[in-house]
């Protein structure tokens, strides 16, 4: 696939798309920032986005032939706002479409598995990505980042369930590959690190990078749906809630060698991450 387009990449401030847009820029490729406040991306033409305000959408389509495509945050049913954009863009000549899905939501799942159930009757050419859960989530301002600083915990309802835990930053190298490679992946692709971890590995990862202790603290299902719902509505906090009881049962203990078929390189080591990321006088 040619370069001689322009990549529109929404949610390009936030963890994968900041990561996709870097790479696409630093090949040379045209690129369109989306964000909630046009906020200014090196490289990139930035311009105002909001999935609930379809004003603003011609706009960011104009001349537009693929697009990296992050659901609105937190909507139960984002299918409702994001098909029609999708038909907006098949309309104004976008040709292939990348979506940010889930591990853990399969095509024509609840949220953004409707999503995935209709873009390939959208676009010739498309995929779904469809990562495991982020190492980047014990960093920065993610629940269990605040909580590991805070008082040296992790708080979940996974149990002894282990996750093939996954960098955003290998996710944005499968991202970049997807929009453009000649060929479209043209399938849902599951996004894996190369080894699958209970949190309870993950707080003696962290411990032994960091010297903290941190100690993985179990809670029931219920308990942290009540949790979630004093942040998100009820229906979301629910169904992320969901998500870890299914780990719990081993839905996400899988590792896949998506990374290293699609960019040439083995995905990172939660280790190597940690290295990176949160050893002491980095």
């Amino acid at each position: 696939m040619t370069g001689t387009g322009t990549t529109l990449v929404i949610g390009a401030t936030g963890t994968t798309g900041s990561r996709t847009a870097a790479r696409l820029t630093a090949a040379g490729h045209r690129v369109r920032a989306a964000s909630r406040h046009a906020t200014p991306v090196p490289g990139t033409e930035p311009v105002a986005f909001d999935w609930y305000d379809p004003a603003g959408h011609a706009a960011a389509l104009d001349g537009v032939d693929r697009v990296y495509l992050v659901p609105p945050l937190g909507d139960p049913d984002p299918a409702a706002v994001m098909l029609p954009f999708l038909r907006r863009a098949r309309t104004a000549g976008t040709r292939r479409a990348v979506l940010l899905s889930s591990s853990a939501i399969p095509e024509g799942g609840p949220a953004v598995g409707a999503v995935h159930q209709a873009l390939p009757e959208l676009f010739d050419e498309w995929a779904v990505l469809r990562p495991s859960w982020f190492m980047q989530n014990f960093t920065g301002t993610h629940a269990h980042a605040r909580s590991i600083r805070e008082d040296g915990t992790i708080l979940t309802a996974t149990g002894s369930g282990r996750v093939g835990f996954v960098d955003a930053d290998d996710i944005a190298a499968v991202a970049f590959h997807a929009l453009t490679d000649d060929q479209a992946p043209g399938t849902d692709v599951v996004v894996t690190g190369p080894e699958a971890l209970g949190y309870d590995d993950i707080a003696t990862l962290v411990t032994e990078v960091t010297g903290r202790p941190v100690v993985h603290r179990p809670i029931s299902y219920e308990q942290m749906r009540d949790r979630l719902s004093a942040l998100m509505p009820a229906e979301f906090a629910a169904l992320l809630a969901g998500m870890e009881r299914a780990i719990a049962k081993g839905a996400e203990d899988r590792v896949t060698d998506t990374v290293q078929r699609l960019t040439g390189r083995p995905a990172r080591t939660f280790r190597a991450f940690l290295e990176r990321e949160m050893r002491p006088g980095r």
